[in-house]
């Protein structure tokens, strides 16, 4: 894909598509778009996103999972993924927590502090070195995530995230970034639920494999 992606601001929708199509049409056009994506998807990252998974397994860690908005039910579910279905019959799942699901922690933070600190905060009870903090963003560019990365980083916890755009800064400023290079917010988050269940089932074929 020759096509230059630029950043963009947290929810600030820089394309939501042609005005001029029907709905048969834009259906098509969406298709067309997220189709592009799958062609031009980082396996690699993948790859090295589901070895950190690995490697924060074996050594008895949790991985934290965090975003805001859509992102935040992509966290949800990818919490549910990894720490359920990632496991066949018989065997352990990944220890694997949203950070973004606590509304009355989420509430009080952002009452009595300010919305930056969500994530920081939690981290700062949860964390321990052998643990990967995992952050999913469509812009890259939130500030609560930000100031979790830099965290997770300086208390020597791996990180990773799944990003869209340009990857934002949080691109900079992880270990695994896994960039979707596309201006549309829906297809950013298909494809960040996408990889989530490429991962989830590798994990749980290659655990049967394991076992058989």
């Amino acid at each position: 894909m020759n096509v230059k992606i630029t950043g963009t601001r947290p929810g600030c929708f820089l394309e939501a598509g042609p005005r001029e199509l029907g709905l048969r049409a834009f259906a098509h056009w969406y298709r067309e778009r997220e189709a592009a994506q799958w062609r031009a998807l980082d396996i690699g990252a993948v790859e090295r996103l589901t070895e950190l998974l690995l490697r924060t397994e074996r050594r008895g860690g949790h991985v934290f999972v965090m975003g805001n908005g859509g992102s935040a039910a992509t966290a949800a579910s990818i919490a549910v993924d990894f720490g359920k279905t990632a496991a066949p019959k018989g065997r352990k799942a990944l220890k694997c927590i949203s950070l973004s699901e606590s509304s009355a922690f989420l509430t009080a933070m952002s009452n009595d502090l300010d919305f930056e600190q969500v994530f920081i905060k939690q981290l700062e009870n949860l964390l321990a070195p052998r643990d990967l903090a995992l952050f999913v963003s469509g812009s890259g560019n939130s500030p609560n995530l930000i100031k979790a990365a830099r965290f997770a980083a300086s208390e020597g916890a791996k990180t990773a995230a799944l990003l869209g755009f340009d990857g934002g800064k949080l691109k900079a400023l992880v270990d695994v970034p896994v960039v979707i290079p596309c201006a549309e917010y829906g297809v950013v988050e298909d494809m960040h639920l996408a990889i989530s269940h490429i991962i989830t089932f590798y994990l749980r074929q290659r655990a049967r494999r394991a076992r058989a």
